[in-house]
């Protein structure tokens, strides 16, 4: 993908320079005319760019910045560094130790996470939102979000849609939110054209003794401001994850250009919040090769959405790449298992607090069965552990005006328009079209962590004659394979959807009575609060964020929202629908009764943003 600007683009920029404070136009004599003629004023200038600083050890750009030709914006690919070693990032140490080779990669390392299908893939944003309502009485805070994937931009699982709910909130609450991506080239064009030249550099990279380009690109967006660090030679493929051969140089370049960016704008935030192992070197690099510059003094959060993704490779080849000192990896931070690296536990010892997707799994992952092998360690840093649980945007799950259904409704009148759905689901997905059948969703990726070998062992028993079930979803072929074969046993009272469509899911929410979430672990989960949001009852497995969101129905005093099993085991979870069904044909009063309380529920993340507020200001209490 061409990473230079259109001629318009040019033109349009050029223009608007003219309007740059006298104060900008003092650039130091060490950036280039062409970025000083081309850095574009943003819609939020960030304070201070392009002034020189004369902290000890801060440059604004390299040295050997001054030869990059006037016109060009193409990062250069596989050239090496000039033999003086100048071009480091702006504010940034340069540390580069001596002679160790990059190790061979032996053999190819299976991906981390591959894109994910099903329950949390969303869509339907519009930029065409009203502008953030701002409450004044808040104090002030700058938080810098560090991730690998936000939607509308780049999705693949629930992490891209915290990086994009969550700060478009935190805006609301009076808190300046940059969020810091990498410019993948599967970014849609739409965006990729809006994006506006903000700057560049050259950046240093662990024993390579290469110098990177980073170019920094701009997007503008409801408040926040998106910066896309830009490099071909790491972001050029179709999609954000491959495998650990080509990940860990990846995010070992991106935690690294993201904080020598941060610098280099003069954007210096009061937090610096990281996501997942991709980011989980940017506490690293923030108290140790960056700690004497101005963006050290930033506290870190490091957010952990699902613990068994953790970045780990050998230790000289996290080194190589990654340029941090040796006392980094002690077996307190980054080592494991004596010869390994651990990009997570790296950041989860230099962080100042941690968090997770709910209270429960904050829990879990202190013991053997959730931990995934940092149990220990999180239980040494359990102190700076916190559990605050993921909410929805309500922008994007609204019944009342999602464009998908058939009819849309609220929670007054979704007793009269609810059933209309449930036919047109039905009438979609060829199922014998019957307002009184019971009909369960089931919206996820097909694997094990959901829970589906439960699934899988009780569906004769669950096709009664009374129940239809619509499956929606891809992933392990035994499931997808078992799921058509039940659609072929039971003709017009089973669909399987092998597939991912928003729409679809969409309607299915608004057209099944309950939604099916019996997963073996969950840290949050997002379906079972979108279920809610339409009046679908969730039943779920008593794990994680779903235990936090869900309280069972109680028959004797009708308190509850949902039905739920504890242990891991098929007979439970033939129970729990059971019950559902139970009161659903027993007792449609109370079954109508918690249809309302589950849409009247706040599952947004409005509460969810006070709580990260809140922890910004314990750690910032100025």
């Amino acid at each position: 993908m061409a990473r230079k600007q259109t001629d318009s683009m040019k033109k349009e920029t050029a223009a608007k320079q003219d309007a740059v404070s006298a104060a900008e136009q003092e650039t130091p004599a060490v950036v280039d005319a062409a970025l000083a003629e081309k850095a574009a004023p943003v819609e939020e200038k960030p304070k201070g760019v392009g002034e020189k600083k004369t902290a000890a050890g801060k440059k604004a750009v390299s040295a050997s910045k001054k030869t990059l030709p006037p016109k060009k914006r193409q990062p250069v690919r596989k050239k090496e560094a000039s033999a003086g070693g100048k071009s480091v990032p702006a504010a940034e140490k340069a540390v580069q130790p001596a002679g160790e080779a990059a190790p061979a990669a032996e053999e190819a390392v299976s991906a981390a996470e591959k894109p994910v299908a099903g329950e949390e893939k969303t869509a339907f944003a519009s930029e065409e939102t009203a502008p953030a309502t701002i409450n004044m009485n808040q104090p002030r805070r700058s938080i810098a979000f560090i991730g690998s994937e936000c939607h509308p931009f780049v999705k693949t699982g629930g992490l891209g849609d915290v990086m994009y709910a969550l700060p478009r909130e935190l805006v609301r609450l009076n808190c300046d939110v940059r969020v810091i991506l990498p410019r993948y080239a599967c970014i849609p064009k739409e965006y990729q054209d809006k994006m506006i030249y903000r700057g560049e550099f050259y950046m240093d990279l662990g024993q390579t003794k290469r110098n990177y380009y980073v170019g920094i690109m701009e997007y503008i967006w409801d408040g926040v401001v998106y910066d896309f660090i830009d490099n071909e030679e790491f972001f050029s493929t179709g999609k954000p994850y491959t495998n650990l051969v080509d990940d860990i140089p990846k995010y070992c370049f991106f935690s690294k250009a993201a904080l020598a960016a941060l610098n280099y704008m003069d954007w210096i935030p009061d937090i610096i919040h990281c996501h997942d192992w991709q980011a989980g070197l940017v506490p690293v690099y923030l108290r140790t090769l960056f700690k004497d510059s101005p963006v050290g003094r930033a506290k870190s959060i490091l957010t952990i959405h699902n613990l068994r993704f953790q970045g780990i490779y050998n230790i000289p080849t996290i080194r190589y790449w990654s340029g941090l000192p040796s006392e980094v990896f002690r077996m307190g931070a980054l080592q494991q298992d004596w010869v390994d690296a651990n990009m997570l536990k790296g950041g989860l010892a230099y962080a100042d607090r941690i968090t997770t997707v709910s209270g429960t799994y904050a829990g879990e992952i202190q013991t053997s069965e959730y931990g995934e092998r940092l149990e220990d360690h999180l239980r040494y840093h359990s102190g700076k552990l916190r559990g605050i649980v993921n909410g929805i945007d309500y922008g994007m799950w609204n019944p009342e005006t999602d464009p998908a259904l058939a009819a849309n409704y609220g929670l007054g009148n979704v007793l009269d328009h609810k059933m209309e759905n449930k036919l047109a689901l039905q009438k979609e997905l060829g199922l014998e079209e019957d307002t009184g059948k019971f009909v369960i969703g089931l919206i996820s990726r097909l694997t094990n962590q959901k829970g589906l070998d439960l699934v899988n062992a009780i569906i004769p028993q669950v096709m009664d004659g009374n129940t239809q079930v619509v499956v929606l979803g891809t992933g392990d072929k035994q499931y997808e394979d078992s799921f058509r074969y039940y659609e072929g046993a039971y003709k017009g009272s089973f669909s399987a959807c092998i597939q991912y469509d928003e729409a679809r899911a969409h309607r299915i929410y608004a057209g099944a009575d309950a939604l099916l979430v019996p997963s073996r672990f969950e840290p949050c989960g997002l379906t079972q609060l979108n279920a809610m949001r339409y009046g679908t009852l969730p039943i779920v497995r008593e794990t994680g964020g779903l235990k936090d969101t869900v309280e069972p129905y109680n028959e004797f005093t009708g308190d509850g929202n949902g039905f739920t099993f504890d242990r891991y085991d098929a007979g439970l979870l033939l129970d729990a629908i059971n019950r559902a069904k139970t009161l659903y044909f027993a007792n449609r009063y109370h079954w109508d009764e918690v249809v309302q309380r589950d849409m009247a529920k706040d599952v947004s993340w409005e509460q969810s943003a006070k709580q990260y507020k809140d922890l910004y200001l314990e750690l910032t209490p100025w």
